[in-house]
């Protein structure tokens, strides 16, 4: 991670942590179900809420975010958007385990709602011209500009793929734990996620076709890589839930 310092006018770049991406990548995916970890331990079903808001807005805010990992002497572009919605999978899964279907749904709304929020007050942030008594003002109204008129495209795609998606991950879910009599919390945490991240991914990747005109080979081997790490997050989150599982 670096952080920037300006110090006498001059830029000074701090290599705080000094790791490979793929480690960083690793790291953020433990910290991403972390914090949703620890917003439940300390307040409940409550900051499961949190967990999914931050997981959507902080998603799509850096959805825009494509770095590279190699692994293996293979080159994957992976997304922040993706790495962050890890913890909304998990927050919803364990809303559904613990406090069932009704409160995971409750969940999913309240970060379409917090989402659609974020986006309005962007686009009326820019509205309002920068002050000219500090040039730091231009650079963060250019920078909330980028943001907030990405692609409108991008926004409603993301939006779309964000509600089909997890509507169908609480469904499902709540599906298997009935067919299963409350057993098997490893399939249904899986398989839950794993399918509507799919759905997810196909939805958001059509997004990518009609906003840049990529073509569609293309953007189905970038879904599919993008899918691949969605799945291995599904994994490691199924160790967290199951720690979160014998908490009262």
């Amino acid at each position: 991670m670096l952080f920037k310092i300006i110090y006498k006018q001059k830029l000074i770049t701090l290599d705080i942590f000094n790791l490979s991406q793929e480690s960083l990548w690793l790291l953020t995916v433990v910290y991403d179900l972390g914090l949703a970890l620890l917003l439940y331990r300390f307040f409940g079903k409550y900051g499961l809420y949190v967990a999914v808001v931050l997981g959507i807005v902080l998603g799509n805010l850096q959805g825009g975010k494509v770095s590279e990992l190699i692994i293996f002497g293979t080159a994957y572009k992976v997304s922040m958007g993706a790495i962050l919605y890890s913890g909304i999978y998990f927050a919803t899964d364990v809303l559904n385990e613990k406090y069932g279907r009704e409160e995971a749904n409750r969940a999913v709304m309240l970060g379409f709602v917090a989402n659609i929020a974020v986006m309005i007050t962007l686009v009326l942030s820019v509205q309002f011209k920068p002050s000219q008594i500090t040039g730091s003002a231009l650079e963060v109204h250019n920078a909330i500009s980028t943001l907030a008129y990405y692609s409108p495209a991008f926004v409603v795609g993301s939006l779309t793929a964000y509600l089909v998606s997890q509507s169908f991950d609480v469904w499902f879910f709540n599906w298997l734990k009935e067919k299963t009599n409350g057993s098997k919390l490893w399939l249904r945490n899986n398989l839950s996620t794993m399918t509507s991240q799919l759905i997810d991914t196909l939805i958001y990747q059509c997004t990518w076709v009609i906003a840049t005109g990529m073509d569609w080979s293309t953007a189905f081997m970038l879904a599919m890589t993008k899918y691949v790490f969605k799945v291995l997050i599904a994994a490691i989150d199924t160790i967290f839930i199951y720690w979160v599982k014998r908490w009262n």
